[in-house]
């Protein structure tokens, strides 16, 4: 559910360093020149700003832990540096020094992941106490690697090999390696667990194929192919939280939307079809073909999809339920967030619904964002009756209680508890000082 993406090259502000989507997609954390910034997500009408931190310049990783006032930074100054704040009541909880630059953070309700070029450290969440680094791993310049949210079993995965797709699946919670997933031919580009952790996908430098694998069996599930014509650089990849539909976004201006269902062999006793007959068909000459024919005959492709109006610029894109609707969350390195509706029946192409500005003069003028969804459906292919997605395209209502149970975007007041299925076990409360004792220049 977590991505994240630095936005360091040219076409967008130059206050934009980086962004990412908090673990359950209810919340936008976006690192600029001046600090950071925390976006509500739960609204379609309007994104509003939760807090603005200006502790440190600079910020190029920033992740919050689900709804919950626990923060962390890394800044560009200070790059092997990681500081842990409780952004509701502006205090540090801790930070800690590493050998080398952060590349990249994960976390959930029960560890803390820092990932170096050629190492990683996990830490206990409820005192940040190290409890195991993973030294020497293969070269990761990017710092690639996904954590379970399901503080239940808390997998880790990272790079197995500097020139193969392998992947490693660790186990963060017991201390344990789990499995090796020979995933791909060339080396990784992406990975992302489903909401129970049960579900890995991986997308490679190539870009073409996106698989599916269960954990821990580590077993291949789906194949999806996103192109054919081109090699592109994945920059994200999203389950939505029920693991029905997988979101990958790229350097292109299309994103693709994938379903996760077995198709099922026309069943005992059913009249044929002419589909089922050519699929037959199809099966049995693969069988004659190289493997490389093969396997493109058996991949899935996209169920769904979105044409950017943007080419080459660094995004991230997230699956969410929002007002009860589903949706496609599409930030990107021009300072805006995109939404769009998803028809899950039919698929096809999503219909715009919105976009926000990430900086100054945060919503955009009314005539631009209706000249722009004028300008999104005529772009659609005809059709002789609106789709789903097309339908829902109304003015919303504010999202009811029911719709965001358990979760709060003001953070913890003073004597609240947070909801224990937030954090780990205990449960955990931020506004107390001994479940995060400060910790100082604490060096690994």
């Amino acid at each position: 559910m977590e991505d994240r993406e630095t936005f360091d090259g040219p076409g967008g502000p130059q206050d934009l360093i980086s962004s990412s989507f908090n673990q359950d997609t209810t919340s936008l954390s976006v690192g600029t020149k001046s600090g950071y910034r925390l976006f509500s997500v739960t609204s379609v009408d309007k994104m509003d700003c939760i807090h603005e931190g200006v502790e440190c310049p600079d910020v190029c990783i920033v992740e919050r832990l689900f709804s919950s006032s626990l923060v962390v930074v890394v800044s560009l100054s200070m790059p092997r540096r990681m500081n842990v704040y409780h952004f509701k009541r502006g205090t540090e909880i801790c930070n800690y020094s590493y050998s080398n630059n952060i590349l990249s953070v994960r976390l959930n309700r029960q560890r803390l992941v820092v990932c170096l070029e050629e190492s990683v450290y996990i830490h206990n969440i409820k005192d940040m106490k190290l409890l195991k680094t993973l030294l020497n791993i293969p070269h990761n310049p990017s710092g690639l690697c996904a954590l379970s949210v399901n503080h239940g079993n808390s997998y880790l995965a990272y790079p197995g090999s500097q020139t193969i797709g392998e992947i490693m699946v660790y186990d963060a919670n017991n201390l344990r390696t789990v499995t090796m997933i020979p995933a791909h031919d060339s080396p990784l580009a992406a990975l992302t667990f489903n909401v129970s952790g049960t579900k890995l996908a991986s997308a490679s430098e190539r870009g073409t194929v996106i698989r599916v694998f269960t954990i821990p069996e580590g077993q291949r599930l789906f194949e999806f192919r996103r192109g054919m014509k081109r090699y592109v650089s994945i920059s994200s990849l999203s389950f939505s939280l029920d693991a029905q539909f997988l979101c990958a976004s790229s350097n292109t201006e299309t994103v693709h939307i994938f379903k996760l269902e077995h198709h099922n062999p026309s069943r005992a006793g059913e009249s044929p079809t002419w589909g089922a007959y050519m699929g037959k068909m199809f099966t049995a000459a693969s069988t004659y073909l190289p493997s490389q024919v093969s396997d493109m005959m058996h991949q899935d492709r996209a169920f769904a999809t979105v044409r950017l109006n943007m080419f080459g610029l660094k995004n991230i894109c997230a699956l969410a339920t929002i007002q009860k609707l589903p949706r496609l969350l599409v930030a990107s390195s021009d300072g805006h967030i995109y939404i769009y509706n998803i028809d899950p029946q039919e698929g096809g192409e999503c219909v715009f619904v919105r976009k926000h500005r990430l900086f100054e003069g945060d919503e955009e003028p009314q005539e631009e964002q209706e000249e722009e969804e004028l300008e999104d459906r005529r772009s659609l292919p005809p059709s002789n009756s609106p789709s789903y997605a097309a339908t829902v395209v109304l003015p919303s209502t504010p999202p009811s209680s029911t719709t965001l149970t358990g979760y709060s975007d003001r953070g913890a007041e003073k004597g609240d508890v947070i909801p224990e299925h937030e954090f780990t076990k205990g449960p955990v409360c931020l506004d107390d000082e001994n479940e995060f004792p400060p910790v100082s220049n604490q060096s690994n």
